[in-house]
């Protein structure tokens, strides 16, 4: 049953007790509030303000659990406090582990700085949970994908346009990485895990796949440098730099580029880029928001 009350007043709590730069939005110079607006979490939320606001006034319909989910990541919640608030709001916490996608405050806080550079978190699986504008200007939205689609691994050998994104020489490598990755996830999770019905799909989809799961490879990892084919300026050669959450088995991945470098270049490019996309994307204003 709901805690109406007391999930009124954690929900006020947690807004009170977080600062805008602790979410990633600029404070601006008029703020009267001492934490967040309820506006500014019902975006971080993706939900409506007068939904939010019905929550912390003990009113509106019961909230699902992908509701409270979606409310607990946008409060950049702990997962003891996301345990917390399913059990205000009358549901069963989601189960810890490699399969959650809820990402813990720290990782979400160096993200949110990452204004300058391709950047995503991705799951144990490749799938990816968040990607930085300039992020999805080199690689497209990764976050649209369902289903098995959401991982990375599964798309290379199931999807030619995720493979048309990298130089054809390191498709082999990448190929060895997925499949040995897998491997070991599907070993360390489980026969009845998400990983082993991937590994299942894979093999009676993929030819390639059923080749290299064979070889019975682990340990594979990618170079240190990854070969990009972007569609609109061509070769990108970027580093990348992984910061791994071991509650989670989430990953933070950064790309940059030597400064001075053509890479370089085309990475300021690339910001021109996200920026139109971002402009073309952006939904009109809503007149009762």
């Amino acid at each position: 049953m709901i805690d109406r009350a007391g999930l009124a007043e954690f929900l006020r709590r947690r807004r009170e007790s977080l600062q805008p730069e602790d979410v990633g939005l600029p404070r601006g110079q008029r703020r009267r509030t001492s934490g967040l607006r309820r506006e500014e979490v019902a975006m971080l939320c993706h939900i409506s303000a007068d939904y939010y606001s019905r929550l912390e006034r003990e009113r509106g319909p019961h909230p699902s659990d992908q509701m409270i989910a979606s409310i607990a990541q946008g409060l950049h919640l702990s997962l003891a406090e996301r345990d917390h608030l399913f059990r205000l709001a009358g549901h069963q916490p989601p189960l810890r582990g490699a399969a959650g996608d809820h990402i813990s405050p720290g990782m979400l806080r160096i993200f949110d700085r990452l204004t300058d550079t391709p950047a995503e978190i991705v799951t144990e699986l490749g799938e990816t949970l968040r990607q930085t504008p300039l992020g999805v200007a080199l690689t497209g939205d990764n976050t649209r994908y369902t289903g098995p689609d959401r991982s990375i691994g599964y798309r290379w050998f199931t999807d030619p346009a995720t493979r048309a994104l990298y130089h054809p020489d390191d498709h082999p490598l990448h190929s060895r990485v997925f499949a040995a990755g897998l491997r070991e996830t599907v070993t360390r999770r489980g026969p009845n895990s998400w990983a082993a019905n991937l590994q299942s799909l894979l093999y009676a989809q993929s030819q390639e796949f059923r080749a290299v799961w064979d070889d019975h490879e682990v340990g594979v990892g990618f170079n240190e440098f990854k070969r990009f084919l972007h569609p609109e300026l061509g070769p990108i050669d970027l580093t990348c730099q992984a910061l791994h959450d071991p509650a989670t088995s989430q990953a933070l991945l950064v790309y940059t580029a030597t400064p001075g470098s053509e890479s370089h270049e085309k990475l300021q490019l690339l910001a021109v880029i996200g920026d139109q996309l971002n402009s073309f994307d952006a939904p009109p204003a809503s007149p009762h928001n």
